[in-house]
């Protein structure tokens, strides 16, 4: 941890901005946490798509198929895959408040820059159980710390208490997982104390343009949209950090096919079905250089026929050679 902890806002401001992606967990043939692959996808990420810092152990990560000392240990291999070349934000989340404080200062041991915490996914809780969590998390812990608002958790965080989390000195931000107008709500509410995100690339221009966001953290889009030979993404996103937003526009125009994917295969079975997409998230990175490999229980790997499909679609739209 770089910065005091009465540093973690104006250290966040710095360090969160550009594309940051969220990693998945790799497994070996036998089921383990992979901590090769994870330092592989981290060369990947840093070397060949240049990304501008890493959100690992979340939803993509399949935290909760992880036991304690996986989650540790996928954190570790991170920081050893990233030091020198971006920054780190752990997720740290679970429903025990001791557990996540445990982890949390775990990943600042191990060398994490950040942290970030969802809102506990059982029990369902009133609000005033809600606070009382947070402030046993946060006031337990150093590292700066980000909230994560989002539908996967079940609760959505009441507004109040993310107005009232806001001003504990180490929230620097808050990554909002839900609908457009819920980012602007929570923008409007708290944007002038803490980073307010939302990771939706097809929102992403108008977000910085429109908006001031300065960070899109954080999907699997950065690496699934991009090669190594193709970074539309980093390209629209450099343009418009500059203020050169009709140039901006223009590249953005180009991941129409790609954003049509997303529907198929990605977030729009979760709005469709409310099926995690993460083994085609994993596929579809494991065929563009990535650890990819099969999921954990309860999620299954791609059927022989969504594998074939998923390459048909890629090829089709150029990111897999023919």
């Amino acid at each position: 941890m770089h910065y005091a902890r009465s540093e973690a806002k104006q250290a966040a401001r710095k360090d969160f901005t550009g594309i940051w992606a969220a990693t998945t967990t790799p497994f070996t043939a036998d089921n383990r946490v992979d901590r090769d692959a994870i330092v592989s996808d981290m060369n990947h990420l840093t070397g060949n798509l240049d990304v501008g810092g890493v959100f690992c152990t979340g939803v993509m990560g399949e935290f909760w198929a992880l036991t304690d000392d996986e989650r540790k240990l996928a954190v570790e291999a991170t920081v050893e895959g990233a030091v020198g070349k971006c920054p780190v934000l752990a997720h740290t989340g679970h429903h025990s408040a001791r557990t996540t404080i445990e982890l949390t200062r775990h990943a600042e041991q191990a060398g994490a820059d950040y942290a970030v915490v969802m809102t506990p996914y059982y029990p369902p809780s009133s609000p005033e159980g809600l606070r009382a969590w947070f402030h046993e998390v946060l006031s337990s812990v150093d590292i700066g710390m980000w909230l994560f608002d989002t539908s996967f958790s079940g609760v959505d965080m009441p507004m109040d208490l993310i107005d009232e989390l806001a001003d504990f000195e180490n929230v620097c931000g808050i990554k909002v997982g839900h609908d457009h107008a819920r980012y602007l709500r929570t923008l409007e509410r708290v944007g002038d104390r803490i980073l307010v995100c939302e990771a939706n690339e097809g929102l992403w221009l108008e977000n910085m343009r429109d908006n001031g966001q300065t960070v899109f953290m954080s999907s699997a889009v950065p690496y699934l949209y991009q090669t190594p030979a193709a970074q539309p993404m980093r390209e629209y996103t450099e343009l418009a950090l500059k203020g050169e937003y009709e140039r901006a526009a223009e590249v953005a125009a180009t991941l129409e096919p790609l954003r049509a994917l997303n529907a198929k295969w990605l977030h729009g079975q979760w709005l469709r079905d409310r099926k995690l997409p993460i083994p085609f998230i994993k596929a579809w990175s494991g065929l563009l250089g990535m650890s990819g490999g099969r999921p954990r229980v309860p999620l299954l790997d791609l059927t022989t026929e969504q594998q074939s499909e998923l390459i048909a679609d890629l090829t089709a739209v150029g990111l897999l050679s023919r």
